[in-house]
């Protein structure tokens, strides 16, 4: 067999069988593109593996001398040299070997390194639509499950090709300048090599995929029902048998899934030991022939049998390296999956700052309806087979008003009127369809998201607080805030006193969303974090819903104490906390219905003076004398 017939093999035992080749090649090209800046690595590692291939088919070579020096008597010191070189080439071998390894480990470890921080860059930059479709537990075992599938690639099985196929193309090349004849009958036993690589590559491949749907899936559950409110839902409703059982189910499957996997490699494995053994006996049987027959040295068939098990144990290693690259390109198609949503909401490069000094907010025109799944999410990541393809209705319909700088101004209406949509397209949390938010007279579409984020401070309904210390959750908002800035942010949270009582103060651990707290202690926590960042625009969206009435009252004052001076927006459904609002505005079904202060709004009887009276009070008494 010439040497392009057996590179041919090789390539085709190298496809996986029922793929997709344009998208081998299109994952394979942008793989090559995190490779590229490793240039200079993977060079090295080239010269490493080429120089420890030479020595690899050195031994073999200086070991088929000594046999000949043995034979023919040539002396003690010949055959004693020779054991030396042997000896050397061993030593320079292992040393080597290490360097590589070392190379091949800095270049697999930097690539997946690379490969992590642009997936999670490009996570962080997605919409808030991106995250309320998707399952946390899927795009979590992209990050991780997927990630470590795909470093395969990198720390075994490109070392593992790379190494074999220069160790295959020297092994040949001496083979074929020592006896021609044994060398191609030894290849003439490739097609049994290509064919079971080709069948199980197929079967190994399908398999992995079914088992990574079925650990994202396991993965989604965990994340939903290990945390605080889910394992709380489970409880109460009953179902922990229902829960164990599903995830039963999907925990069968992958174990069946990898008893399979492992014989279907275990079938291939031992099937090239027996193509092995059956060229062994080739070049044993015929070797043996021709050096009785005076047409090869004897040391030459020591050295045939030894390069023999150098071929077919980089051919055996190439097969196992072919089913890890199998593998390893599902996962980086999953991965390349994520990198392909394009964010819907993206930084102009010629973006500017906020104006300094104080900032008004204003809404023009403001049309919105949220993205649809297509734009923003993918099916595997909502652990659906087809995305809901349908548009959503528009939530705003021409929304204008102004808060100007140094004001308050108070949004109010029932349940899904639009209050909170408005107030996430402010902190560019959303994007308007068409007209437009601005900040300081400056369409926020045109503002760096630093300065937005420096600008504009948000406490939401539930604020959400990280499995950190008290400290951790505060500085988030100021990294470089001193534990005395702490301090008085807590004091004017009037939280001070509840964190000296604990026993680790500021270094108390909250837990997973904050869960050790009490509902109002957690957001007098996020009220302080809100302090802490000196916004010069303030998002208030029903920010003492949780609180009780002494507790409410001393944080309205913090409050009062912290808007002082600056422009703020309060969502609130209890009316009594935004009654000295500059302005109240009405959202009804995505439109400012009414406008005024309270007690305007009262006065003129209409829908305000209607919610007013729902949640205070039947008598239109109260409503004249309020």
């Amino acid at each position: 067999m010439s040497d392009f017939s057996m590179w041919m093999a090789l390539r085709s035992a190298m496809q996986e069988g029922g793929r997709r080749p344009n998208a081998d090649r299109a994952t394979r090209r942008r793989i090559l593109e995190f490779a590229l800046p490793h240039a200079w690595t993977i060079a090295g590692f080239l010269v490493l593996a080429t120089i420890s291939a030479a020595l690899g088919v050195i031994s073999p070579i200086l070991a088929g001398r000594a046999v000949n020096a043995i034979v023919d008597g040539a002396g003690t010191g010949v055959v004693v040299g020779l054991a030396a070189l042997i000896a050397v080439v061993a030593l320079a071998g292992g040393g080597i070997g290490l360097l590589e390894r070392l190379q091949s480990a800095r270049l697999g470890e930097g690539l997946i390194l690379d490969l992590r921080r642009a997936v999670f860059e490009h996570v962080q930059r997605m919409p808030v639509a991106f995250f309320t479709r998707t399952h946390t537990g899927a795009l979590v075992s992209r990050l991780n499950n997927d990630v470590i599938g795909a470093q395969r690639a990198f720390t075994s099985a490109l070392a593992g090709i790379v190494t074999n196929v220069i160790v295959l193309v020297l092994t040949v090349g001496v083979m074929l300048s020592l006896s021609w004849q044994v060398t191609l009958l030894a290849l003439g036993l490739l097609p049994t090599f290509v064919v079971p690589a080709r069948r199980v590559g197929a079967t190994v491949g399908r398999l992995e995929r079914e088992a990574t749907q079925h650990d994202a899936a396991m993965t989604s559950q965990m994340t939903e029902r290990f945390s605080a409110p889910g394992a709380t839902l489970v409880k109460l409703f009953g179902r922990p048998d229902a829960e164990a059982a599903e995830f039963g189910h999907r925990a069968t499957r992958v174990r069946d899934i990898g008893v399979r996997s492992a014989v279907a490699m275990e079938v291939f494995f031992r099937s090239l030991m027996v193509v092995s053994g059956l060229a062994q006996a080739l070049v044993f049987g015929l070797g043996g022939y021709l050096a009785l027959t005076g047409g090869l040295e004897a040391g030459a068939v020591v050295t045939m049998a030894m390069l023999l098990s150098r071929l077919y144990g980089p051919l055996t290693a190439l097969g196992t390296a072919r089913l890890d690259v199998v593998s390893a390109l599902v996962s980086f198609e999953r991965i390349f999956e994520v990198l392909d949503i394009e964010p819907l909401i993206v930084e102009r490069p010629d973006a500017r700052e906020v104006p300094p000094g104080p900032v008004s907010v204003e809404l023009r025109d403001v049309r919105f309806r949220y993205p649809s799944a297509e734009q923003v999410s993918l099916a595997s990541l909502e652990e659906v087979a087809v995305l809901d393809d349908r548009e959503g209705d528009e939530v705003l319909h021409g929304v204008s008003f102004t808060v100007p700088a140094g004001a308050t101004v108070a949004l109010v209406g029932p349940s899904g009127a639009g209050k909170s949509t408005i107030a996430s397209l402010v902190p560019r949390l959303q994007e308007v369809d068409s007209g437009s938010v601005r900040l300081g007279g400056v369409d926020v579409r045109d503002l760096t998201f630093d300065s937005i984020r420096r600008t504009v401070g948000v406490v939401t309904q539930d604020g959400h607080l990280f499995h950190d210390t008290i400290a951790a959750n505060l500085r988030y908002a100021a990294p470089d805030a001193s534990d005395e800035e702490l301090w008085d942010a807590l004091e004017r949270a009037r939280l001070g006193d509840l964190v000296r009582s604990l026993p680790d103060g500021l270094h108390t651990v909250v837990g997973e969303r904050g869960y050790r707290l009490s509902g109002g202690e957690r957001q007098r926590v996020t009220i302080a974090r809100l302090l802490l960042a000196r916004p010069r625009v303030v998002i208030l969206d029903e920010a003492t819903a949780h609180l009780d009435a002494e507790s409410e009252a001393a944080v309205q004052a913090a409050l009062g104490e912290a808007l002082e001076g600056r422009t703020a927006l309060v969502i609130a459904h209890r009316l009594s906390t935004i009654r000295s609002a500059d302005s109240i505005l009405v959202v009804e079904d995505g439109r400012i219905v009414e406008q005024g202060s309270h007690d305007d709004l009262l006065l003129a009887g209409g829908r305000y003076a209607e919610l007013y009276r729902t949640q205070f009070s039947t008598s239109p008494a109260v409503v004249a004398t309020a």
